[in-house]
């Protein structure tokens, strides 16, 4: 029986797939939401040099695996890791030396009718959490991946660039470890959330160089990357959150004599992300711009593809 799929090669397209077969270990789970990421945009602008569906974020029911998952409504973690190599022996799943990652390395996406997905990758949503709340989950979780990497103090003057869909989760995040956070906007959107959740939004002009003691970036762009590096101090932290379409070109003598710590942040925990989410610690509906079914997957991405628009769902 052939399924839809939102497929990517050269050009995206709504397409019939055939009927996932689940391998050793593997559930088969029915979309129910999906959430377009920056990441899948990138992927069409040659990332990875990705072929085939897209998509992983998601929210979906389990339709075949053990009995216990069965009928379950989950998320799940995007990197499917071998389990045998060096990384993974030490407990380093993220960075599996055989790694692939769902939607965007070697392994089908979840914008499908269905898709395949290991079970030792889900995580059971909480009945309290709607679907579009559950499907940020996964940024979510990248978002807590820099306090995770970073131990960010209440003392600390943090600044954020780059007041995306990630940014903004990243903002909520910072602001519950009593820093002083400042966030660098362009958009009057951005502006106005960020004020109703009593976070410090600020321009770029308003910020002196050299003052910040951890400088985020979320940005993607080069031109992010090398406003990072003027506002950070001496002896500062630089968190690279974001993946850069291109190579940055950036002044490393600087890291080097201003002795600055450079921490690439990637994928997080889903547990913490879905107790934030449960305890209504991270505000993610006022993120939502707009909602397609599969079958106007086209249309969603080209929504999603114009600037300063936040999160863009597809419904099954």
């Amino acid at each position: 029986m052939p399924i839809r799929a939102v497929f990517f090669d050269h050009q995206l397209q709504v397409v019939q797939c055939a009927y996932p077969t689940p391998g050793e270990g593997e559930a088969l789970i029915r979309l129910r939401v999906g959430g377009i990421c920056n990441t899948d945009l990138e992927l069409m602008q040659g990332y990875k040099r990705f072929s085939g569906p897209l998509g992983h974020e998601f929210v979906g029911e389990v339709i075949a695996g053990p009995e216990e998952w069965l009928g379950r409504r989950v998320v799940g973690e995007i990197n499917i890791h071998c389990g045998q190599c060096d990384l993974c022996q030490r407990g380093i799943f993220t960075q599996c030396r055989q790694r692939r990652v769902l939607g965007i390395m070697n392994y089908d996406g979840a914008f499908a009718d269905v898709f395949r997905l290991p079970v030792q990758n889900l995580h059971l949503v909480p009945e309290s959490l709607a679907d579009e709340e559950a499907v940020f989950t996964e940024p979510l979780a990248a978002a807590c991946q820099v306090v995770e990497a970073v131990h960010i103090q209440p003392t600390d003057r943090v600044v954020l660039l780059g007041a995306g869909k990630l940014g903004l989760l990243a903002a909520q995040v910072l602001r519950l470890t009593g820093a002083d956070l400042s966030v660098i906007v362009r958009r009057e959107r951005q502006k106005s959330l960020l004020a109703m959740w009593g976070i410090h939004a600020v321009g770029r002009e308003d910020m002196s160089d050299a003052s910040a003691d951890v400088v985020v970036d979320c940005t993607g762009r080069a031109e992010g990357f090398a406003d990072a590096l003027d506002l950070i101090r001496p002896r500062g932290t630089l968190v690279l959150k974001s993946t850069y379409a291109g190579i940055p070109q950036a002044d490393l003598t600087r890291l080097v004599v201003n002795e600055i710590r450079v921490v690439g942040s990637r994928c997080g925990p889903f547990g913490a992300a879905l107790r934030l989410l449960e305890q209504r610690l991270v505000d993610v509906r006022s993120m939502i711009d707009a909602e397609y079914s599969l079958d106007e997957a086209v249309s969603a991405f080209e929504r999603a593809s114009e600037p300063g628009v936040l999160k863009v769902l597809l419904r099954l």
